[in-house]
C-alpha cells in the first residue's frame, strides 16, 4: 500500500513539474522579447531583447535547428543549435502558404508562437486537414525524432528552445529543401 501511494505521489509531482516547466518556458520566452535591452558580453551571459531590437537577416535556407526552408528568417538568441548545449531561436516566416514537409529533429524542443497563427501537426506526411491553428501564446513540443509538419497563412514568429546539437531529417528525402540546392 505504501509503495503504491509513493508511486502515485511521485507521478503527480512529475506531472505538476512538467506543466510548470512548460509555463515557465513560455513566460521566459516572451519575457526575452519584452524586457529592456542590455549588453551581453563574454563575461556577462545576461541578455534582454526588445522586439524592435531583433535584427532579422534575409530569409535563408539551411540554418541549424530549422527545417531548412528558404522562406524562414532565423535569429539565434542564445547558444548554437549545431553544438551541444541549450539554444534558443526565433524563426520568422513572412510569406503566406509556406509549407514545411514532414521532418524531425534529433533534439528535444519546446516552441512558442509569438506572433501570427502557426498551423502545426505531428505525422509522417504533410496533411493540411490535420493542421491545428496555434495562435500567439500557444506552446507545442517537438520531441526527439518525432515527425511533424507545418504551414503559414500569414506572417508568423516562433521561438524554439532545444538542447543541441540539432539536426533535421525529412521523412521523404525528396522533400528536403537541402536536397534541392
Amino acid at each position: 500500500m505504501r509503495a503504491a501511494t509513493n508511486r502515485f505521489l511521485v507521478r503527480n509531482l512529475v506531472r505538476r513539474r512538467a506543466g510548470a516547466l512548460a509555463r515557465q518556458v513560455a513566460v521566459v520566452g516572451f519575457a526575452c522579447l519584452t524586457i529592456p535591452a542590455a549588453a551581453q558580453t563574454a563575461h556577462d551571459p545576461r541578455l534582454t531583447i526588445k522586439p524592435e531590437d531583433v535584427k532579422w537577416p534575409p530569409a535563408a535556407a539551411g540554418a541549424a535547428g530549422t527545417s531548412g526552408v528558404s522562406a524562414i528568417q532565423t535569429v539565434v538568441l542564445k547558444g548554437d543549435p549545431s553544438k551541444a548545449g541549450l539554444y534558443t531561436l526565433l524563426l520568422k516566416v513572412s510569406q503566406p502558404n509556406v509549407r514545411i514537409q514532414a521532418h524531425a529533429h534529433s533534439d528535444d524542443r519546446v516552441a512558442t508562437v509569438i506572433k501570427g497563427t502557426w498551423y502545426f501537426a505531428y505525422g509522417d506526411k504533410f496533411d493540411e486537414a490535420r493542421l491545428a491553428a496555434l495562435p500567439p501564446g500557444s506552446v507545442y513540443t517537438e520531441p526527439p525524432n518525432v515527425n511533424h509538419f507545418a504551414m503559414t497563412k500569414g506572417e508568423v514568429i516562433i521561438q524554439i528552445t532545444g538542447t543541441g546539437p540539432s539536426t533535421t531529417k525529412y521523412v521523404d528525402p525528396a522533400t528536403d529543401p537541402a536536397a534541392k540546392r
